[in-house]
């Protein structure tokens, strides 16, 4: 069941002002949750932008009523868990709709920016989980101090906390992360409608916890121009295989998708164009696979086109598939 529809903001490809506008006409439209990626580096040099998440979620929990996830964060090796969390916590206390620790184990991308070793996946799950451990045993508000495998934290305390711990929703590709996301997340945070990764997840102790879901599409009055400058945009959305997680420059983005992604195939990979039954589908297809939350992003530069568009042809119509047989239209679902 469709719980929440809510707009995905993409630090990639706008910067912090503009976010933070996306973010009240994401409310004034109808959307009810707000995502925001976290990124050093944006995916492709056309993307252009890459704020500090943490400035940006801080100034939308003021300007708007909606609660904000990071979409997600990597708490392990550009950040220490330690910083993660007292971020978190602020957020969390700034946040008027509520806060959600989105985290996951990460991109060479955005962590490699340091100097630091880009770890395998297998060890990366070991570090996630760790950090997870650390960011709530400093929720708790008392002194901590921590030496594990990965982290050490000596002796520190979090004075600023919210009334209440952050949530951590954890991003899964795959078995072994699903794993690890049902046995350590409040949450699953997902990419697709991957049925495979919703039930793994449910069989290691996400039964009956959230799962979100992230879809991104390209609006457009033109649906072959809208291809065209997706795959100009945003082609890495397409890339398939561990590239995304490996490749550490968007320049080697670039590279890639140059080779692979056309309009043609992109457009076969997310919703482009005018229809409104295109945007219904996809995001029904999440709704099959069992995600309760779906978070849309919009590629492209004309958001307040996107944004009438769906406040008229698609909101409304989420809105009447929720609504109990019976209900009073406009007052259930929300």
């Amino acid at each position: 069941m469709l719980r929440a529809i809510g707009y995905f903001l993409s630090s990639e490809e706008h910067g912090p002002r503009e976010l933070i506008q996306q973010a009240r006409l994401a409310e004034e439209a109808g959307f009810e949750a707000l995502w925001i990626s976290d990124h050093f580096h944006p995916w492709l040099d056309v993307q252009g932008h890459s704020p500090f998440v943490w400035s940006v979620v801080g100034a939308i929990g003021e300007a708007t009523s909606l609660p904000v996830t990071t979409a997600v964060t990597c708490p392990t090796v550009r950040l220490h868990p330690a910083i993660v969390a007292q971020a978190a916590a602020t957020s969390a206390a700034l946040a008027r709709g509520g806060f959600t620790l989105g985290v996951g184990t990460g991109e060479a991308l955005n962590e490699h920016v340091l100097g630091d070793r880009w770890p395998p996946a297998a060890e990366r799950r070991e570090m996630l989980e760790e950090a997870v451990e650390v960011m709530r045993r400093l929720w708790t508000g008392r002194q901590v101090s921590h030496r594990g495998k990965h982290y050490t934290v000596d002796t520190a305390r979090l004075y600023t906390l919210p009334d209440s711990p952050p949530k951590v929703f954890v991003s899964a590709f795959g078995e072994k992360a699903a794993e690890l996301a049902g046995r350590v997340g409040d949450g699953l945070v997902t990419m697709g409608p991957d049925r495979d990764t919703i039930a793994t997840f449910r069989e290691n102790g996400g039964d009956g916890k959230p799962i979100q879901g992230g879809l991104k599409v390209c609006w457009g009055p033109d649906a072959a121009e809208a291809r065209r400058y997706a795959a100009r945009q945003w082609p890495n959305d397409a890339l398939p295989g561990e590239a995304s997680q490996l490749l550490p420059l968007p320049r080697h983005f670039q590279q890639l998708t140059d080779e692979l992604i056309t309009p043609e195939y992109l457009g076969t990979q997310m919703p482009c164009g005018p229809d409104a039954d295109a945007y219904l589908r996809a995001i029904g297809e999440y709704v099959d696979a069992g995600v309760e939350e779906v978070y849309v992003g919009q590629v492209g530069h004309d958001q307040r086109g996107f944004f009438d568009f769906f406040s008229r042809e698609v909101l409304p119509e989420l809105r009447r598939r929720r609504e109990p047989v019976g209900a009073v239209p406009g007052q259930a679902g929300r």
